[in-house]
Formats: C-alpha cells, structure tokens, sequence
C-alpha cells in the first residue's frame, strides 16, 4: 500500500526585502566600492575618507563595514533556505530536500573554483577553497542540518559549533611558528635557510618541537597550521586560505543564524513588529556578546572566529530588521528595485564580474580621451566616471536578466 501523497500547500509569498537585502550586499562588491573610494581620493573631506576606510577590510583583527559583506551573505543564504526547503519539504518530501542541497552545494562549489581560475593552473596551482566554495559547504551544511533537525536543536548545534571553534583555537597547542610571508622566512633565517621553498617550509614546521597554546595572530593560530599542513592546491595567503579547512565551522554557525531568523519571518503567530522586534533585539544581543567576547577571542574576519560571527551576525540581523520593516511591512519599494534586480540573480552576476569583467569592459566606453577631459575638470574624476560606467553595465544586466524573468540560481 503506497504512503498517500503529501497535501499541496500553497506558496509562500516570496520576501521582497530579503531580495533586496541580498541585493545590497552584492552592490558593493559589484562596483559601488570602488565609486565610494573614488569620491574618497578626489575629497579629502574627513565623512569621505572615514566611508572610503569602511569599505577596506580590517588586515587582522577589528570590523569594517566591508567584513561584513561576504557573512551576510551567508546569512542570507540561511533565511533562504527556510523558506526553499519548507516548500520542497511539504511538496515533495524530505529525499527531494536532501537532494536538492546536496545538488545546488555542489554545483555551487565547482563554480567556485571555475570563479578560482579552473583548471588555468596545472596543480598543485589550483584553488580549492574560495568564497563561493564558502557559500556552498555552509548551505549544504545547514541546509541538511534544517531537514532533520528541530529549532532548538539546531539553536545547540549553532551554539556547538562557536564554543567549540573558541575551544579549538584557544587549547589545542601548535608550533610556535608564523606562516606568513615576511615573519616565515626571517624565522627559517635564523635556522640557516635564508631562502627556503615551500618543501623546506614544511620540513621546517615539521621539525618545530615545541608547543605553544592561544594563538590567534595571523599565521600563528590551529585554524591557519591545519590550511597549511593539510589543505591541498593552492592557498590564497600562500601558507594559509582565509576561507580554510577549519575556518568553515563558523560559518556554519552563521548559516544557521540566518536559519533561526527565517523560521521567526516565517512564524504566523507572530505580528510584524514583534518579529521586528525580536530581529532587532537578537541583533544587538549579538553585538553585545560579540564585543565582549573580542576581549578575549578577537574579532578576526580571516579566521572567521566565533566573536566574527556574533558581531557580523548583529548586523545582519538589525539589516534585515530594517529591510523587512521599510520593504515588506510599510511597502516602500520604488528606491530598492535596483538592489532586487541584482538580489534576484546574485551568483549570476558575480560570475559575470568575474569572467567578463565589468571594470575591464568599462574603460572601452569611458577610458581615454573621455578619461582625461573628466580628470582636467577635475583630478580623479575619470578614474570615477570609469567605475561608475561600470557600475551602469552591471546594473543594465541585472534589469535585463530580471526583465525577461531570467533567474539562474544555483
């Protein structure tokens, strides 16, 4: 006797400002970063300058608005994927939800090293860590995480998966040896190899005996050793990859905070401002708890370490708050059709910036002589009409591909 089928639900009505919300993100890294820092070189106005600073990352330890790009990102993934996988779930059953991760992660993840380069390096020369890699390990992850756990137990799972980074960071004892790119070869110097290899880097580490525990500067933390010793190709910092092997966990723990904050949108039970409320109020917990762990554990971006995730997560979830309060809830869209034009097809379009390249197409239409009749009006206006020309090509895409209801998710 075959199980009855599963009673057809109808559709969520699809969140406008979480496409938004996705959309501005993927804005900055589109081009309007470059157009920030432009206007930060041609005014040396003290607003400016402090704007242009907040679109470069932190070198180590600290936030900028910038870090906060790419975990957002992720945590926009996770309120997504609540809403996705409740409809595949109801209409399809669990196996066809499972099914869908898996797949959507992995075609995810191979597109992340196409974005890499492919297959232009011969290995070892090839990447195989990178952000959309990122992406696709913390949505597989939390997305099968969602299928077979309960909320609060995923609320554990998150929790788990923060002390337990901490713990790993912070107890497990690594050799004292900085894998960075000037501090390396001064220590490996002084061992009489003044110009070593990376085979000579590894003899060198391998041979280190002593042991020290609680490192977390740059290249002298378990996170970074583990990349160096056991993550193949290539590495982004050369010993160590900011989106490495261990490094991973956390962002998962970001995943499942956007998790948490779909299931809360989605509750009926709930009023508007209660769910603003509580989105707001979770947020600024976040931060709290956040700043107060960076006292001991720092708020580093590289290592994704667990403080990251709370202060990252605090403003992602105080954006979202806004976003859902000014789009959804008073139903003001008119200045935000842009950012839902990108938010629609956000991986198509970094692919796009990557393989076609909107600030190297942009200076066949505004380089030159165009260039250079806007830097003698004023100096540094071309390199900004440049990169405001590309912005527009990017935008042309996203209205084109959204016009024609041309949506390529992965």
């Amino acid at each position: 006797m075959n199980p009855p089928a599963p009673s057809p639900t109808p559709a969520s009505p699809r969140l406008a400002s979480l496409d938004a919300l996705r959309g501005f993100d993927m804005f900055w890294i589109l081009g309007a970063d470059a157009i920030v820092r432009g206007l930060g070189e041609m005014s040396q106005t003290a607003p400016l300058k402090f704007i242009a600073a907040q679109l470069e990352h932190k070198d180590w330890a600290g936030f900028a608005f910038y870090d906060l790009i790419f975990p957002l990102f992720v945590f926009i993934v996770g309120v997504s994927l609540v809403f996705s996988l409740t409809r595949t779930v109801a209409q399809h059953g669990r196996a066809a939800a499972v099914k869908r991760v898996l797949i959507r992660a992995a075609v995810l993840f191979f597109l992340g090293i196409f974005y890499s380069g492919g297959l232009t390096a011969r290995w070892p020369d090839i990447r195989l860590l990178g952000v959309l890699q990122r992406i696709a390990l913390a949505y597989g992850a939390a997305g099968l995480l969602f299928c077979f756990f309960r909320p609060r137990v995923l609320a554990w799972i998150g929790v788990l998966l923060l002390t337990g980074y901490w713990a790993l960071l912070t107890f497990v004892p690594i050799r004292p040896v900085q894998l960075e790119r000037g501090a390396l070869p001064a220590q490996m110097a002084q061992a009489g190899m003044p110009r070593p290899t990376l085979e000579q880097a590894h003899q060198f580490f391998d041979r280190t005996s002593s042991r020290i525990i609680g490192g977390y500067e740059a290249g002298l933390n378990f996170a970074n050793h583990l990349d160096f010793k056991y993550l193949p190709g290539r590495k982004y910092d050369h010993y160590w990859d900011p989106e490495g092997l261990l490094s991973t966990l956390p962002a998962i723990a970001t995943c499942l905070l956007g998790v948490a904050a779909g299931l809360l949108l989605r509750r009926s039970d709930r009023t508007d401002a209660q769910k603003i409320a509580w989105l707001a109020g979770a947020g600024l917990a976040a931060l709290a708890i956040g700043w107060t762990w960076h006292l001991q554990f720092p708020v580093v971006k590289k290592i994704w370490t667990s403080s990251f995730v709370l202060v990252a997560g605090g403003w992602s979830l105080l954006l979202l708050a806004a976003f859902y309060y000014v789009v959804d809830v008073r139903q003001w869209r008119r200045w935000c059709r842009p950012f839902i034009w990108i938010g629609m097809n956000p991986i198509t379009l970094y692919i796009a910036s990557n393989v076609v390249g909107f600030r190297r197409v942009a200076p066949r239409l505004a380089g030159g002589d165009v260039k250079a009749f806007f830097d003698a009006v004023t100096p540094g206006c071309g390199n900004l009409v440049v990169e405001l020309t590309g912005l527009g090509l990017m935008l042309c895409l996203a209205w084109f591909l959204h016009r024609r209801r041309i949506f390529l998710r992965v």
